[in-house]
């Protein structure tokens, strides 16, 4: 299944993309949340679509479309977990996952704006996958590490790189202001990607593309990411956990290129759809 939710911020209603068409699955009385992962919500909300085959209300193509899952207990991010992203940032490869948190409060719908923060001069791009977790885990083996994933998820990392590399401490200043999450179109069920160690990924800025790479540059995968964090904290259902951006962002171009109002990115996952987001001024 694909899973969506449309509907004003912070009044989302689920739904489903079904033979292309978006639909919506209000009836059936749950958001995409903890709870829901939690419950084998995935289970009973496939059986409620194929008891009301033909007969779900369609979702209005001009529906805006949230995050597709209700606001998680926490996002965590894997950094420098491409090769080719490493060199460009004159990093080091990582002997183990450098892992950060991006606040909830960060997270919009795939096509919301981007609005960069107040006095921001270094905001940049990053395309990544993500991993949404369907079960709670803690201390997973990798070769279990499957059974925890519910789906996957075309994610965002927007990133100031001021706040991150030159005001001290941890990268999380630079990852979590608001509208630098965003999340979608949609939630794929491992059952749709045919193998996701191998999507090609990709990113425009105004219609030149910036980045271009594949999964299969994952550094690491993603069943040894979730075996891993797993060992500092425990996943819970809903969570999100994005594995990385390969080449491209603004700070590897020679000489650095970042976004500034007006600007429009575009990016997309293969199995997983497209995003489409302008950036605005603060207040704008």
């Amino acid at each position: 299944m694909k899973l969506i939710r449309f509907g004003p911020p912070g009044q989302e209603t689920p739904g489903i993309v079904h033979g292309g068409q978006r639909l919506s699955v209000a009836a059936f009385g749950e958001d995409y949340n903890e709870a829901f992962f939690a419950t084998d919500g995935l289970g009973r909300l496939a059986e409620f679509v194929r008891a009301r085959a033909g007969r779900l209300p369609a979702v209005a193509a001009a529906a805006r479309l949230g995050p597709p899952v209700a606001r998680p207990s926490k996002i965590v991010c894997i950094g420098l977990n491409y090769s080719d992203h490493a060199r460009e940032m004159g990093a080091a490869l990582p002997t183990e996952p450098v892992v950060f948190l991006k606040a909830t409060s960060a997270l919009s719908g795939p096509n919301d704006a981007i609005v960069l923060p107040r006095g921001s001069v270094k905001t940049d791009w990053e395309v990544e996958l993500a991993v949404v977790i369907g079960r709670r885990a803690a201390y997973v083996a990798e070769a279990d590490a499957a059974a925890c994933i519910a789906g996957y998820v075309l994610h965002h990392d927007v990133s100031e790189r001021e706040y991150q590399l030159e005001c001290g401490g941890t990268w999380d200043k630079g990852k979590g202001c608001d509208t630098f999450a965003p999340l979608g179109p949609c939630l794929a069920t491992p059952d749709e990607l045919a193998d996701p160690g191998h999507l090609r990924l990709w990113l425009t800025v105004n219609g030149q593309l910036r980045q271009d790479g594949t999964t299969a540059n994952l550094i690491f995968p993603v069943p040894y990411l979730i075996a891993y964090v797993s060992r500092f904290m425990t996943l819970l259902p809903g969570d999100v956990l994005s594995t990385g951006t390969p080449a491209g962002v603004g700070l590897g171009q020679k000489p650095p290129v970042y976004l500034k109002p007006g600007d429009v990115v575009e990016l997309g996952i293969d199995g997983l759809g497209s995003a489409r987001q302008v950036v605005r001024a603060p207040g704008g």
